[in-house]
Parts: structure tokens; C-alpha cells; sequence
């Protein structure tokens, strides 16, 4: 082609020479050439042949394919191997026309048949004008070739100084990178040449001031074709996101089903923390930093084209971020805080990571256009309380909460990935993970039969972190009300029945609350069986916890659990519906009406199972101290057991209590005046009281002690159990 070309230039050029005559001299030709530059004239084709407009025009497309000839010939040069033969009729100068015009900064795209605007510019007005000669254009175009380099060289150099200050990392020689025809018109059928293509393009852009327009639209194709590849080779090359790598992402962003492919691959980057390993198909294998996928998925969520690829992954996305969150507060690896201090440095983001992660999310939900429960979050401080370690758990169930109304679609399928994130051995993110499962249980399908989270719960169930064990309990306390789990929580009581011994009394709360939803279905109730003896055991110290409600739950749950057992015969659990009589009396006489109230009842139930007639027409006329005291008159046996019992309470925080026990110990030792040995705990802790405990407590010690010391005096054989008249009532009062 070119052969074909300079061909006619010479033959135009001999044509020209021959209309001149053979006598033309020197002095023609110059005034022929001072012509071409007369000034154009207001019409300069009116008075033109119609052959000579034939002739220009041909002229016009041939230096056009010249052109463009030359310019495909230097991109060529510079990416073909050096063996391959230069084209004939082509010399050096030619070819250096325009050696690294691509270097300087460009303001719109190149245009495919666009001619070299310093070089060719009197071609260009030539063809414009329509009065220069083709000898005139090549005429310049070789004399201007040996100054072409110098100036291109400078304004290289101009371009270079004004780029000294921007983010442009050392790099091989632009040259070596392809050209931007090849970026968009190159199918890549071979995975092994994306990170290549990937690399040279960053490369291509981390120098050059503004971007071409046809670049966007290759790093688009190049992504939705392969994702995977262009997502680990960008985070490999430029991980701290520099401001070439800014641009590829947010171009990426601006495609919404590139968006749609690229961010499952960020997610997984994101989601294995602090590093994710990976071997891209040009065998690059450094890991990758989690943070750098985050500040990635930062700079695409600014693009409001990627908001409906953001809706499709926004659970995992959220969830992946706040555990994120989590592990920034809790660990920070060296070089995860060196790594950062460079991201801060040239975005000019938050000093910590876990603060830049708060802020993706606040960003994410702006986009998604979530802004009552962004504002809902900021109202309750959960974004506060997402940075500390000891209250991140709670901010994640929060958001959870305020998220269900426009996530609960996604809650089921964000259950199951939660699953299989903490099944696998040393989950990362167990806490945080935890926090939001128990948040989305409801929306679990459990009618398949998957027991892989009662496994779950009932690992974390035994952990040493009370926290762990706290949200274990919630979300037994959710499955429990499944009637189709009640059976297999049945299996867990061991470490309930040990939970009950826990001084949290939220923690007893829940346990208690899982096996009263347990009880409610007949099925459940004989599963439960076997448990049933030692949880009656366990609910007896219950009975006197601290908070009021966990009483009530196990006052209530103790009645339950005997009616399940007496449905088997009374026998069997007589001793243990005998050793809660006292604890239940106490609690008749507790502040909290409501526990006073299941106390009583529970006490009829009890002396029904007993066959005690005497014992509830006393709770149903409403006599408390001669429901002591026939309860110490008719158990003999069990006098010294249910004094031991009752001496705690001398010592309650509530004076109901404390009254109630003194009136105890007088029924107690008027019963047992006899023996001088049982008295001696009754005195001991009535002395311990002060009279302002108990108005009676004096008198009640006075007559106590007198009764002692006649105990004492008496010979042994003279000391047996009878009802004689004493200076002590059954009541606990004195009389003359």
C-alpha cells in the first residue's frame, strides 16, 4: 500500500513538471511555490475545473490512507517483535513522523482517521483550504521530519513535568503497552492474556492526565467477560486503589451488568479477612488484602449506575462489611496497619479501618436508598456502638433488626450462607456471624430436617464468652417455639441444666424461658422426662435469684415439670415436691404480687400431689404461719432439714422475708425446745439480726434462749418431744 502510494506522488509530481515546460527555471518553481500561500480567496473553487476538483479529491483520500497508514505503522513498530520487516518505500524519518504522540495529555478521544496535529499540519490545512498541492504536503511533511522528533521529544518532556505530581507509579515504557484499537476491538478468547491486557491498561492510564473515551468502554468488556480475572489483577497491581485503579473501578460501576459480575468475586475477597489467597491465570499469587476490596466496593457505590447490582448482593455485602467491622476493632495484623496507612495517606480516609468500613456501610445504604433505617441506626448509636469491641455484637443485631422490613426476602438464603460460614472449622467471624443469625432464624426453614444449627447453638452454648452463650440461648429460645425442634433442643439439656447455675440472671432467664416452650407440647413433654428430676433439683435455688421475673419463670416451670412427672406416679418424686414446700412458703410472702401468687399456687399443687388436706385448707383461707406450723408439727423427720432452709432468709434483702423467717425460727423452736442441739442454729442466727430487722426478733431470741437454757438443765432422759405449754406460741409470740 504504501509502494502504491508514493508511487503517486511521483507521478502527480512528474505530470506537474511537464505542464511546466522544459524551460522552466528555478525562478518559476519558486513563484509557483510562493502561490500556495497567497491568501484563500472568499470562493477559491469557482472559477476550479471540474477536472482539477476530480484531482484534488483524489489527492485527499490518498494522503489520508498515507495517514493513516503511517500512524498503524508506528503503533506496529512498537508491539510487533524486532525481526519483523520494515514495509518498502517507508524510511526512518517517515516512520518517526510521530514517535510518542500518545504520551501527551489529550483533552477528548482520537479518532480513528484523525491525522498527527503536528506533523501534518500544513497537510491538514492543505486538504482544508483546498490550494496546497500534494507536492507542498510532502514536501513539508520531509522537511519537517528531521525537527519532528526534537519537538515531540519536548513536548514529551512538558508532559512528563506537568504529570511529576500525580499519582503515577514507575512503570515500564508506555510504548510497550497495546493500543487502544486493540483494547477494544481484541477478542480475548485466552483467559492468560487478561491480567496482561488488565495491567497494560492501568499502566496506560496511571500516566496520562484524563482518560480516553474508548478506554472505558474495553475495561467494561474486558470485565463482564471475565470478572474474576479483572477483579484479582486490578487488587493485585493497584491495591491501594491508586487514582488510574479509581477510575477502572467506578468505570466498571457504571456498567450495571458489569456490576453484576464483578461483585461476587469482591465479596469473596471481602469476606476472608485479613487476607485472601489467589493465583491469577498468569500465576500472580499475592494475597490480597480484604481492605482493598473494601475500598474498591467504596469507589463503585458512588456510581449510581451499580445501585441495582448493590440491591441483589446488599445482604451479604452488608454482612461481609460488618464483620469487617468486627475484626478491625478486635485484631489488627502489622501489616494490614501498614497497608492501610498508605490507603489513608492518598484518599484521605479515616485513620482506623474499622471507621472507613462504618462509613461503606452508611455509603452503601445511601445508595440503596435506605435512608429511614440509616437514620434509624444513627438515632439508637448503633454506628457508635459498631466501633467497640464490647458492644459490636449488639450494633449488629440492631442493624439486622432495622434492616428486616426491606431485606426480609433475603433473610432466608442470608441464613443458610451464615450457616455455612460458622460450620466451617475456626470460623473468623463467629460473634458478629452469631449476632445476625439469631436475628434472621425466623426466616430459616428448619422442615428439612437440618440439625448443622442446633450444632451451632450448642457449641457456642458451652463457650467460655458469656456473650457467645448469651446469643446461643436466643436462638434456641427462637427454634424452640418451632414445635417440630422442641424434640431435638430436648437433647441439649445438659448444658441448660448447667446454665441454670450461672449467676447472669438474663442467661437463667432464657434457659428457663427454652424449657417452658419445650413443655407446651404433650410429645415434648415426654422427651423431656428423663431431665426432669435434676431440673427440679436446679430450679430449687432458682427460686431465690435476684431478678423477679427469673423467679416467677421458675416458680411457673417448677409446677410444669411436676405435673409432666406426676403423670408417672407420685412416689417417685415425693422427696422432691417435699423439699421445695419451704422455699415456695418464703416466696408466699414475697414483694413482687405476681410471685407471690405462682408461689401459692404452686404450694396448692404441692400439698395436693402430697395428699396434704390440712396444708391447702390453710393456703386457701390464707394462714401462713399455721401453714408452718402444721407443716412442722406433722414432719417431725424433717424439722432440722426444713430449718436449714429457712435460716437463709433471716438474712433477706426483702423485711417481708425477714419477718416471715423470724416468725419461722419461733414456730420452729417452740416445736423443737426440746432438743437443746437443734435450737442452737435458731439462736445463732436470730443473734446475728439486729432488732431493727424484725420488730419481734427480740422478744422472739429472749424466749428462744430461756428455752435453751432449760433445754440444758434438763437431764437427757427427760429431754423428748412433747406439746406442752411454753412461753412461745406456734406463732412465733410471746405469751405471759
Amino acid at each position: 500500500m504504501a509502494g502504491g502510494c508514493f508511487g503517486l506522488c511521483r507521478l502527480l509530481r512528474r505530470k506537474r513538471k511537464n505542464r511546466r515546460g522544459p524551460g522552466a527555471g528555478p525562478a518559476q518553481e519558486a513563484e509557483e511555490e510562493v502561490q500556495h500561500f497567497q491568501p484563500l480567496q472568499q470562493d477559491p473553487g469557482r472559477d476550479r475545473p471540474e477536472e482539477q476538483d476530480r484531482a484534488r479529491g483524489r489527492l485527499r483520500r490518498a494522503v489520508q490512507r498515507l495517514l493513516k497508514f503511517m500512524r498503524v505503522r508506528r503503533r506496529t513498530a512498537t508491539t510487533a517483535p524486532p525481526e519483523l520487516p520494515a514495509q518498502p518505500d517507508t524510511s526512518a524519518a517517515e516512520l518517526e513522523v510521530e514517535p510518542d504522540v500518545s504520551t501527551a495529555p489529550r483533552d477528548c478521544a482520537a479518532s480513528g482517521d484523525m491525522a498527527p496535529t503536528h506533523v501534518t499540519a500544513t497537510s491538514d490545512t492543505a486538504l482544508t483550504d483546498g490550494t496546497a498541492t500534494f507536492d507542498t504536503a510532502l514536501t513539508d511533511a520531509e522537511t519537517s521530519s528531521d525537527a519532528a522528533p526534537t519537538d515531540v521529544g519536548a513536548k514529551a518532556d512538558a508532559t512528563t513535568e506537568s504529570i511529576a505530581d500525580t499519582d503515577c507509579l514507575p512503570m515500564d515504557s508506555v510504548t510497550d503497552a497495546p493500543s487502544l484499537d486493540i483494547w477494544e476491538e481484541k477478542t480475548v478468547s485466552n483467559v492468560n492474556e487478561v491480567p496482561a491486557i488488565v495491567r497494560s491498561i492501568h499502566q496506560w492510564l496511571t500516566c496520562r492526565v484524563s482518560p480516553e473515551v474508548r478506554l472505558p468502554i474495553a475495561i467494561r468488556r474486558l470485565a463482564h467477560a471475565h470478572p474474576g480475572h479483572v477483579v484479582m489483577t486490578l487488587l493485585h497491581c493497584a491495591p491501594a486503589c491508586d487514582r488510574a485503579a479509581a477510575i477502572l473501578w467506578r468505570t466498571i460501576a457504571s456498567s450495571a451488568t458489569t456490576a453484576h459480575e464483578v461483585l461476587p468475586t469482591l465479596l469473596g475477597v471481602m469476606e476472608d479477612w485479613p487476607l485472601h489467597s489467589v493465583c491469577t491465570s498468569n500465576g500472580d499469587h499475592v494475597d490480597v488484602f480484604a481492605l482493598a476490596a473494601t475500598l474498591a466496593l467504596w469507589l463503585m457505590v458512588q456510581e449510581l449506575q451499580c445501585q441495582d447490582a448493590l440491591f441483589v448482593y446488599a445482604p451479604r455485602l452488608l454482612l461481609a462489611l460488618l464483620c469487617q467491622v468486627s475484626m478491625s476493632t478486635e485484631q489488627m495484623p502489622q501489616e494490614v496497619s501498614t497497608f492501610w496507612r498508605g490507603c489513608q495517606e492518598l484518599h484521605g480516609l479515616p485513620t482506623h479501618p474499622n471507621s472507613f468500613v462504618v462509613q461503606t456501610i452508611r455509603a452503601l445504604l445511601c445508595r440503596l436508598q435506605w435512608d429511614q433505617e440509616l437514620v434509624s441506626v444513627e438515632r439508637k448509636r448503633g454506628w457508635d456502638a459498631l466501633l467497640s469491641a464490647d458492644t459490636h455484637h449488639y450494633a449488629v443485631g440492631l442493624l439486622a433488626r432495622e434492616m428486616r422490613h426491606v431485606l426480609v426476602p433475603s433473610y432466608g438464603p442470608l441464613a443458610r450462607h451464615l450457616l455455612g460460614l460458622l460450620s466451617t472449622e475456626g470460623p473468623r467471624w463467629e460473634l458478629p456471624a452469631l449476632a445476625f443469625l439469631v436475628e434472621v432464624l425466623n426466616y430459616l426453614d428448619v422442615s428439612a430436617g437440618d440439625d448443622s444449627v442446633l450444632q451451632i447453638l450448642a457449641r457456642h452454648l458451652q463457650s467460655q464468652c458469656p456473650e457467645r452463650r448469651r446469643l446461643a440461648l436466643r436462638g434456641l429460645l427462637v427454634l424452640s417455639g418451632d414445635p417440630s425442634m422442641a424434640k431435638d433442643i430436648c437433647s441439649l439439656s445438659e448444658p441448660l441444666l448447667e446454665l441454670l447455675r450461672d449467676g447472669d440472671g438474663e442467661l437463667v432467664r432464657m434457659t428457663l424461658s427454652v424449657f417452658r416452650n419445650v413443655l407446651q407440647d404433650e410429645e415434648d413433654r415426654k422427651g423431656l422426662s428423663s431431665t426432669a428430676p435434676r431440673l427440679t433439683e436446679a430450679l430449687r435455688p432458682v427460686f431465690d435469684n435476684d431478678n423477679s421475673h427469673v423467679q416467677l419463670l421458675s416458680i411457673r416451670l417448677f409446677r410444669e415439670v411436676m405435673e409432666v412427672l406426676a403423670e408417672e406416679g407420685t412416689e417417685p418424686w415425693e422427696m422432691q415436691v417435699r423439699q421445695s414446700l419451704v422455699p415456695l412458703f418464703f416466696r408466699w410472702h414475697d414483694e413482687n404480687q405476681r410471685v407471690a401468687e405462682a408461689a401459692r399456687e404452686a404450694l396448692l399443687w404441692a400439698a395436693s400431689f402430697l395428699h396434704r388436706k390440712d396444708l391447702e385448707q390453710l393456703l386457701e383461707t390464707e394462714q401462713p404461719f399455721r401453714f408452718c406450723d402444721c407443716l412442722m408439727e406433722k414432719d417431725r423427720s424433717r424439722r432440722g432439714e426444713h430449718l436449714q432452709q429457712a435460716l437463709p432468709y433471716l438474712q433477706s434483702p426483702q423485711e417481708p422475708l425477714r419477718e416471715a423467717a423470724v416468725r419461722f425460727m419461733g414456730v420452729a423452736g417452740w416445736h423443737m425446745r426440746e432438743w437443746q442441739q437443734d435450737l442452737w442454729p435458731i439462736l445463732k442466727g436470730l443473734t446475728a439480726m439486729s432488732d431493727d430487722d424484725c420488730p419481734s426478733v427480740s422478744n422472739i431470741r429472749t424466749t428462744l434462749v430461756d428455752a435453751y437454757s432449760r433445754a440444758m438443765r434438763r437431764p437427757m432422759s427427760l429431754q423428748q418431744p412433747h406439746h406442752s405449754p411454753g412461753t412461745t406460741s406456734r406463732h412465733g409470740c410471746t405469751t405471759s
